[in-house]
């Protein structure tokens, strides 16, 4: 027994599914312990008193601001860094912008499957820290290499060089994007009711840490990187991210970590196998005759509770049918209900995450926004002047103001206006997010009309006319972003909650993408016999205003999408 405990290993351990309902009681004399699966660093039961919660979060968060920084300390500027030092055309350096995000969103598959399936989450983000640091250090050394020395560079060397620096952060990012979230939530219990409300704070808090970065990034970082130059620019995020990592690992021994559950694609394929194989057998009405793990026994699949059995893909719950006696030491022949509804579970937030494809073009049409700003009076008073990028600080800002505040401020009013005691649900709260993204898209446009009928009298629109459209996307992210990760974790079994996370994730990698393809498309099909194009180098002689109304009608139809399939859908069912 450790410490004072006055109970035997068994008795103390019968009374675990109980210790929730007594956290807090000041006249217990023992240790708590979580009861969702959760270990420490040594790999024994979790103390609730020496572990997680916030104590464990605070460095999580810390680190993720920092890597934030870092990231949009590269991707804010990128398109003046393309288009001033590396002589790239407008069209080009947006659409190489949105391939490498889209590419940075697409990798966090890889770092989720290695997380859910054999590392665990802490692992995976250490690994990818490294790696992610390093193509930041590539990146410096890109900018300053030619600089230092005395020799002519030759261009492609150096663009190789750049190259591959963007390549190992958007690898890194993608053990840091699906995981750090999901490891900040596995600090809070979800048996634990208290706990467990405190884990929806943890949601706005993280979103505020990755904003704050952003928000440094946008202003001091830009700014260093228009008047000191691009070495500096690069090199400050790269000291920052080793920072990260050493505060990351200055707190081990207080986090809490969930057990790798094995491959998530090899259990998906074996329901689908044993589906398959039982095509003519009829599934049971009765669903306790279906095969799972006899009660009081954990669930199969490491670090993941049972899951109820759910009604609808029907098909599925073959995979679960019992045939034979032998069928049991065979997964490819029989699952349990368990394993079988960890994929209905991701087919039935597959069509929620697809919505995610056009609401997250938004953001990825950043820097035709700041290409926008470039044709714009950028002073402010007198001699006072900010670069076109600084101004995503209002999208920043709005993140900022709105996230901590959500739970104080936000959720009471909607609670009195809808009468629930919860406010929104992970759903309408992505719902209400893709309003203002199809807001943002419409006050572009709109800026855009108006900028181009001034612009024929020789007269520069001033650029904050830009803030309401970066304040919209700021209100959105607020809302759906944090709605998608909110969603991602709580609806997604235990086991692939990292898989769950990337999934979110690559939607927004497809969205810019979409970007990518609709500009070239674009430019491909108005350009041409005597046409500038939608997008030419002088935006006064395009209409980007047509391609902004354009995707506000895209976004208007991906709303309506989405609220079909909220509307369908059913949630996850945990014993």
């Amino acid at each position: 027994m450790k410490g004072d405990s006055i109970m035997s290993e068994a008795e103390e351990s019968s009374l675990l599914p109980l210790l929730p309902l007594l956290h807090g009681t000041p006249s217990q004399d023992y240790e708590q312990y979580t009861c969702n699966g959760s270990v420490d660093i040594r790999g024994n039961r979790a103390s609730k008193r020496h572990t997680g919660n916030w104590r464990a979060c605070y460095s999580i968060l810390g680190g993720e601001f920092c890597g934030a920084m870092a990231y949009y300390g590269v991707g804010t500027n990128l398109v003046s860094y393309m288009t001033k030092v590396q002589k790239q055309s407008n069209v080009a350096a947006a659409s190489n912008i949105a391939f490498w995000q889209g590419t940075c969103y697409l990798t966090p598959l890889l770092g989720a499957f290695l997380a859910d399936s054999y590392l665990g989450r802490h692992r995976t983000i250490l690994v990818s820290l490294m790696i992610f640091t390093m193509g930041m250090l590539l990146l410096t050394l890109s900018a300053i290499i030619p600089a230092s020395i005395r020799v002519v560079v030759n261009s492609h060397s150096q663009d190789a060089l750049s190259s591959l620096g963007l390549f190992l952060t958007a690898l890194g990012l993608g053990g840091i994007w699906p995981c750090v979230p999901t490891f900040g939530a596995d600090q809070f219990d979800d048996t634990d009711t208290a706990e467990k409300e405190q884990k929806k704070l943890y949601y706005n808090w993280y979103y505020f840490a990755v904003n704050g970065g952003f928000f440094f990034a946008s202003t001091v970082l830009v700014w260093v990187q228009d008047n000191h130059g691009w070495g500096l620019g690069f090199g400050i995020p790269t000291v920052v991210s080793t920072v990260g990592i050493a505060g990351f690992l200055a707190c081990m021994k207080l986090y809490r970590y969930q057990k790798p559950g094995g491959s998530a694609l090899t259990r998906i394929c074996q329901v689908v196998v044993a589906a398959t194989r039982k095509v003519n057998v009829d599934v049971p009405t009765d669903s306790s005759l279906l095969y799972e793990m006899p009660p009081g026994k954990e669930s199969a699949i490491a670090g993941s509770r049972k899951l109820m059995h759910t009604d609808g893909l029907k098909f599925f719950d073959r995979a679960a049918t019992i045939t034979t006696s032998e069928d049991a030491s065979n997964p490819w022949k029989l699952c349990t209900v368990t394993q079988v509804e960890e994929l209905k579970i991701l087919a039935r937030m597959l069509p929620v995450f697809l919505t995610g494809i056009v609401f997250n073009t938004a953001e990825a049409f950043f820097p035709l926004f700041i290409e926008q700003g470039q044709v714009m009076d950028s002073h402010i008073v007198a001699q006072f002047w900010i670069p076109p990028a600084t101004l995503t600080t209002f999208n920043c800002l709005c993140v900022i103001i709105l996230a901590p505040a959500y739970n104080r401020v936000v959720m009471p009013m909607v609670c009195r206006i809808t009468g629930k005691k919860r406010g929104l649900s992970e759903l309408q709260r992505i719902g209400v997010g893709m309003v203002f993204a199809m807001f943002s898209m419409a006050s572009a446009a709109l800026v855009e009309m108006v900028r181009l009928d001034i612009a024929k009298n020789r007269v520069l629109m001033n650029i904050l006319w830009q803030a309401p459209q970066y304040m919209f996307a700021g209100v959105a992210k607020v809302f759906s972003v944090v709605g998608f990760i909110e969603f991602a974790y709580e609806q997604s079994p235990d086991a692939m909650r990292s898989l769950c996370q990337a999934c979110s994730l690559l939607m927004v990698t497809l969205g810019s993408y979409l970007v990518s393809i609709m500009l070239k498309m674009i430019d491909s099909v108005t350009a041409g016999r005597g046409s500038h194009g939608w997008i030419p180098e002088n935006l006064n002689e395009g209409r980007l205003d047509q391609f902004f109304w354009l995707m506000a009608g895209l976004h208007l139809l991906n709303l309506l999408a989405f609220a079909y399939c909220a509307t369908r859908y059913k949630c996850k069912l945990a014993t």
